[in-house]
């Protein structure tokens, strides 16, 4: 588990093409410190697993049904990404509980400057949009932030400086694509009422 706390900005050294994944390689002096193999360690919101680890490097394969859900297949050598290894047992959750599994991808539409921090619009899948609220969590890129306004099809949020300086949203333009992770808690309430409902009609 993840919070959505980014650790650090990284880099992409290097990309081996395989027949139905990927293989990546990574830099990241921070989250590779102790890494060791079987590791998880959240590369721009989606866990990965550490294949090996040597100085400040590690390697990740990812599969097909990543590549397809998430943007990881748009990096290349040189592209920065955010780092962050899983939170440990009895430590604060600073964001939100993050599973690294990204629900699919967003684009981003616009940003507007301010003195001291950004608002960044973001377009979202439609099947997506149910599970974002206003004040409400949602993960973008590995980042945690909290929803300023909800739409039908889109989202806000507002960056603080340390976050544009620290993660990859602070130079992320209109037409990125983003990827996204919903609150967890909101998709199993959506499960349980559902549940609940068709219980109640099959009684009746």
């Amino acid at each position: 588990m993840f919070t959505g706390i980014v650790e650090e900005l990284g880099e992409v050294t290097a990309v081996e093409t395989l027949a139905d994944a990927s293989r990546f390689r990574l830099r990241g002096p921070v989250v590779t410190d102790g890494a060791k193999h079987g590791d998880s360690i959240a590369v721009n919101g989606v866990c990965l697993t550490v294949v090996d680890h040597e100085g400040d490097e590690f390697t990740a394969d990812v599969m097909a049904e990543t590549l397809n859900r998430s943007s990881l297949g748009a990096l290349a050598p040189g592209s920065k990404v955010n780092l962050e290894r899983p939170t440990a047992v009895g430590a604060r959750l600073g964001g939100h509980i993050v599973q690294g599994h990204v629900d699919g991808t967003g684009t981003v539409l616009d940003r507007k400057t301010s003195e001291n921090w950004e608002i960044v619009k973001i377009a979202l899948p439609a099947d997506l949009a149910r599970y974002v609220v206003e004040k409400g969590s949602i993960t973008v890129d590995g980042v945690s932030l909290t929803v300023v306004d909800a739409g039908p099809d889109y989202f806000t949020v507002s960056l603080i400086p340390t976050t544009l300086a620290l993660t990859t949203l602070g130079v992320k333009q209109s037409g990125d694509p983003v990827n996204l992770e919903v609150d967890i808690i909101a998709k199993y309430v959506e499960r349980l009422l559902g549940s609940r409902a068709q219980t109640q009609e099959t009684t009746r």
